[in-house]
């Protein structure tokens, strides 16, 4: 029953969407606005990794390790709005920001995710993004939670690195 409430919100949602959706009517993310009493919230994942260095969970296929503990901050900024949520990184690199509010005022163009700083001094140098770049959203899907509908979106890799190679390993 929970699939057929899932497909039918989507099926809904694209439908309304496909159709168009006036200025006037579109918020949260670019998709159609929520009703009144539906939460509809934004959830960011990413990965961030160490390159070249050979710490707990190294993927050879990537050359590089992911970093836990590594704080990652989704701004979004539109007129008079704005919203920061920071969350960290788990032993695998990966990170999930939940907004937990409305976030109906902005659209994915409004928002970038950060990662300022590594948590390793041993692998310090950002290379991609640079941190003062951010990374641009990239919907995903939607997701149904208890409270409303949540859209999840990627904010991609981050990748770190040493000044020296040789200065990876302890």
């Amino acid at each position: 029953m929970a699939w057929l409430t899932r497909c039918l919100l989507v099926c809904i949602s694209l439908a309304v969407f496909s159709v168009g959706c006036l200025p006037s009517g579109c918020s949260a993310m670019g998709m159609p606005r929520p009703q009144p009493n539906l939460n509809f919230t934004i959830g960011v994942e990413g990965v961030v990794w160490c390159k070249s260095c050979r710490y707990r969970g190294y993927v050879r296929s990537r050359d590089a390790s992911p970093l836990p503990n590594a704080a990652a901050l989704l701004r979004c900024r539109r007129g008079k709005w704005a919203l920061s949520v920071w969350n960290t990184t788990d032993a695998h690199g990966y990170f999930l920001i939940q907004t937990g509010k409305q976030a109906a005022p902005f659209m994915s163009r409004d928002c970038k995710v950060y990662v300022p700083r590594s948590p390793t001094p041993r692998c310090r140098v950002a290379v991609k993004p640079a941190w003062k770049e951010g990374s641009h959203l990239r919907f995903r899907r939607l997701v149904t939670l208890a409270g409303g509908l949540q859209g999840r979106f990627s904010a991609g890799t981050f990748t770190f690195a040493p000044h020296k190679r040789s200065k990876c390993y302890s």
